[in-house]
């Protein structure tokens, strides 16, 4: 230890709860909080397209000075006369219509918000499902942990046993080295369920929202209720509730209307614009007051092709939308049915583990009364205690793989939690 440095109290595991658990990440993830500022910029580009319907102004404040008879006689099209003078102004202009694209450009700003309101959301069942998974993981790897360190228990009194019957010359030393190896693998076995469980802890921590690694004294969960509701049902709830396939919808709809909009580009639009103001320093033939308004018609008449290609391009975003909405149908079916599939498949793991570890105890229980009877080998007893701490293990991971697969089930059918 270094010279002056206290060490630190270690810290008492947090009592954590799988909806508190949820909770903070939903309030705590980065990610998640980089969607949702996302979307509050998705919204500003709404406003934005609104601000053609307002009226501009801006104030003005212009000094010029000029040589005695100086004209402008290159650079441009305008009033060659330059007459000195200092004026201060206002200018006011007003969009009076352009046939409906301002609106169409607004409709799409709307709908790409709401797209991206939806994200958010698809972000939140993201970070959830994992919290999900790595609080069962945890939970499974201190299940395993648990069974670990009785196998290291129950091994190490049987290779005392045997020791001790070895040195009475009762067993021989090969049964000393088996029931040694049957040992280490027990130890092997306990190694690698604390590894398990610190890197459910380092992904649990991560899944929360944190920078640092924390342990956690996590509650039990209850085995969920089963059956699962039928295959068609879940596949309509998704396509009804995946915030996925609610945000393409919008996409799809946003691409249309600024289609509509950039077809919009080949009408006219029509503006005015009024100005006012004081011109304290002029020319004597000039007043001290200076108003004008006037109407603008802009006609389209020929660009290069420019807006007939803006049109095209919008119309086949429109329709890249529209395929992208049926693949990602495509794909949330394809998900629901596999999420079906391995929730089924873990339900009934559960009964085939309980099932397998009663009969792989009785075996071991046999093989036990056989060997201390003198009727069987050391091998059989070290296989009777294999077959039954794998069963204890997969008996012990069971009931939280189908606890995850519910909740991985929920996620692709789009249930918040």
């Amino acid at each position: 230890m270094a010279w002056g440095r206290v060490p630190l109290p270690a810290q008492s595991p947090q009592k954590l709860a799988l909806q508190e658990a949820e909770a903070i990440a939903v309030s705590h993830h980065p990610h998640l909080g980089a969607v949702r500022y996302s979307a509050l910029a998705a919204d500003q580009e709404t406003l934005e397209a609104k601000s053609a319907y307002y009226p501009f102004a801006f104030g003005s404040l212009t000094g010029a000075g000029a040589d005695h008879n100086s004209r402008v006689s290159a650079g441009g099209l305008n009033n060659p006369i330059i007459l000195n003078r200092e004026a201060n102004g206002v200018t006011i202009g007003q969009l009076i219509t352009d046939f409906g694209r301002t609106q169409n450009l607004v409709e799409s700003s709307r709908l790409h918000a709401q797209a991206a309101q939806e994200d958010v959301q698809t972000t939140r069942l993201d970070v959830v499902l994992q919290v999900d998974r790595a609080y069962f993981d945890i939970l499974k790897a201190q299940a395993v942990l648990k069974v670990a360190q009785q196998t290291v228990n129950d091994r190490q009194l049987v290779s005392d046993q045997v020791t001790a019957l070895a040195k009475s010359k009762l067993k021989s030393g090969l049964d000393v080295s088996f029931a040694n190896v049957n040992l280490a693998e027990a130890k092997l076995l306990l190694v690698q369920a604390q590894n398990d469980e610190q890197a459910g802890f380092a992904a649990l921590s991560t899944a929360l929202g944190y920078s640092d690694q924390r342990t956690f004294e996590l509650a039990d969960v209850p085995l969920p209720s089963a059956p699962l509701p039928q295959l068609s049902d879940l596949i309509g709830q998704a396509f009804h509730n995946r915030p996925e396939l609610i945000g393409q919808r919008y996409n799809q709809q946003s691409a249309e209307k600024f289609a509509q909009a950039e077809r919009d580009l080949r009408f006219p639009t029509i503006s005015a614009l009024a100005t006012a103001g004081v011109a304290p320093i002029h020319q004597a033939a000039l007043g001290d007051n200076y108003a004008a308004a006037g109407l603008n018609v802009n006609i389209p008449i020929f660009n290069g092709h420019l807006f007939s290609a803006r049109r095209a391009q919008a119309e086949f975003k429109a329709r890249s939308e529209e395929e992208n909405l049926r693949d990602l149908q495509d794909r949330v079916a394809r998900d629901v049915r596999l999420a079906w599939l391995n929730a089924n498949t873990a339900f009934q793991r559960v009964d085939l583990t309980n099932q397998l570890l009663q009969q792989a105890t009785l075996a071991f229980d046999l093989a036990q009364e056989r060997y201390k009877l003198g009727l069987s080998s050391i091998v059989e007893l070290s296989q009777a205690q294999l077959n039954q701490t794998e069963a204890q293990i997969e008996q012990s991971s069971a009931k939280y793989e189908y606890a995850y697969q519910i909740a991985n089930l929920n996620y692709q059918i789009g249930i918040p939690h």
